[in-house]
């Protein structure tokens, strides 16, 4: 492909000192140009390399050549071929209730002062008074038409456009998810997925009675040929994939890809399941497209929410459900009774005030210098040859230390108060013993923080020192 003969090309220049550390890559448009190739081609090259580490994008600023200090080795997804495997339910221990005694590393989420409180209260104050008379009557179970205006408008911004009839809005990603998997596919079904896989949605895959075929994670997504085998055999009746900022590996599928992906569906009349609720979250000056971008078929069910780029405690997210709108309305008027109308006001007056993109901006930056510095900290303090993987946005890490017990880290954790999601919790076939997934959404300068993060690094010496701890 060109964008990795390009890509080839600057490794070479870095090896060579053509390029040096930390000089800035040329942008975007004089990269097109030098190289006579198309903007998408420019940014997959760019991407592409920094999913290597041999570049740091600095928002606001560019690409730069990375520090050699920054060319951590990142875990290696294993490489197989499997079929159909059913999820069994985790037993949730008895000693540790994340939600009443909160760990900063175990859900995915970030720190509460990050969260602009009085611009979203000025918001809900202006939203009651325009309640008028929708106080005494349910929810439009599609969403409330302001709303769905307002996010139309909002993703234009970023190239991605879609019409408000076509949006629906749901109680967070989640239930948008949830609600897509029960028009598409039945109990027993088999439904294909990346691994590792954000433990949630196996989760979630399992109390619906979906089975699943793991396809593998590779550099630039996931492994399109072996979804395209599952495809072609009949194998599966969907897919669910998180395409931008993957959960747990930080890591986005190219454009490239997300096409390939969306073709796939097209040709084979299998419906994927978009999960991209991170996509707004990216280090990078350019917010990536979601494969629905491409997707004129309707074979596409994208889906969203504001509770990674606000706040978790607003259960509102949203689904393009493409063809099967009119199923997905359907299931929803029997599901429930649409989301509560002073939160979709709300959150739809912080959209159409230039709020939502403000805090946008904001939380990026600081999400991606936090990201290096739990990256520079674990790199110095966890054991010798940890791999840490590169996120280009989100806030988890995926880190993989050798021979680490990650059963008993688990279980010391339990007795610390450290919520450590590892991971078994990824994955239905058990391919990923040494590693875990750290949340960094809470800033490493709070003295709570480091203080528990050293309690986690030495349990990771523990464990990784004497297998059986």
């Amino acid at each position: 492909m060109r964008y990795k003969q390009l890509a080839k090309q600057c490794v070479q220049q870095i090896e060579s000192g053509q390029l040096t550390v930390n000089s800035k890559m040329p942008s975007l448009r004089n990269f097109k140009k030098l190289h006579n190739v198309s903007m998408t081609t420019a940014l997959n090259c760019y991407q592409y390399l920094e999913s290597l580490g041999w570049l740091l994008a600095k928002p606001q600023s560019g690409y730069y050549v990375a520090k050699k200090s920054l060319l951590v080795e990142k875990p290696q997804t294993p490489t197989f071929i499997r079929f159909q495997s059913a999820i069994t339910q985790p037993q949730l221990p008895a000693l540790y209730n994340p939600f009443v005694d909160p760990c900063p590393f175990g859900i995915a989420r970030y720190d509460p002062n990050l969260i602009p409180v009085d611009k979203l209260q000025q918001s809900f104050r202006r939203a009651m008074k325009q309640q008028g008379n929708r106080l005494s009557h349910y929810p439009n179970p599609q969403g409330e038409i302001i709303l769905r205006d307002n996010l139309s408008e909002h993703f234009k911004t970023v190239d991605f456009h879609f019409p408000a009839a076509e949006c629906v809005i749901t109680h967070g990603c989640l239930d948008a998810i949830r609600t897509a998997i029960e028009i598409t596919t039945e109990t027993g079904d088999a439904i294909a997925i990346s691994s590792p896989c954000f433990s949630g949605l196996l989760e979630l895959l399992g109390v619906m009675g979906r089975r699943v075929v793991e396809i593998p994670s590779v550099v630039e997504g996931i492994d399109l040929e072996q979804l395209q085998k599952q495809m072609q055999l009949g194998a599966i009746k969907a897919g669910l994939f998180c395409t931008s900022h993957m959960n747990p590996q930080g890591t986005s599928m190219s454009s490239l890809q997300k096409q390939k992906l969306v073709e796939l569906a097209t040709q084979y009349k299998i419906p994927i399941i978009e999960d991209d609720v991170y996509l707004e979250l990216g280090y990078e000056k350019v917010i990536p497209l979601p494969a629905k971008h491409w997707d004129r078929e309707g074979y596409i069910l994208w889906c969203g929410s504001i509770s990674k780029t606000i706040a978790a405690g607003y259960r509102l997210g949203w689904c393009l459900p493409g063809r099967y709108l009119q199923a997905y309305l359907q299931q929803r008027l029997f599901a429930n009774q649409g989301v509560t109308s002073p939160l979709q006001l709300a959150i739809a007056d912080f959209i159409q005030r230039g709020d939502y993109i403000n805090h946008l901006k904001k939380v990026r930056l600081h999400l991606h210098q936090q990201t290096l510095q739990f990256i520079a900290y674990l790199q110095q303090h966890l054991p010798v040859n940890s791999k840490i993987s590169q996120p280009v946005g989100g806030f988890v890490l995926w880190i993989e230390v050798a021979d680490l017990n990650t059963s008993k880290l688990r279980e010391l954790g339990i007795q610390k108060k450290l919520d450590i999601r590892v991971g078994d919790s990824f994955s239905t076939l058990g391919l990923y013993p040494h590693c875990f997934r750290l949340n960094i959404g809470f800033s490493m300068t709070a003295a709570e923080v480091k203080l528990q993060l050293n309690h986690l690094i030495k349990l990771v010496k523990i464990c990784s020192e004497d297998t059986t701890c």
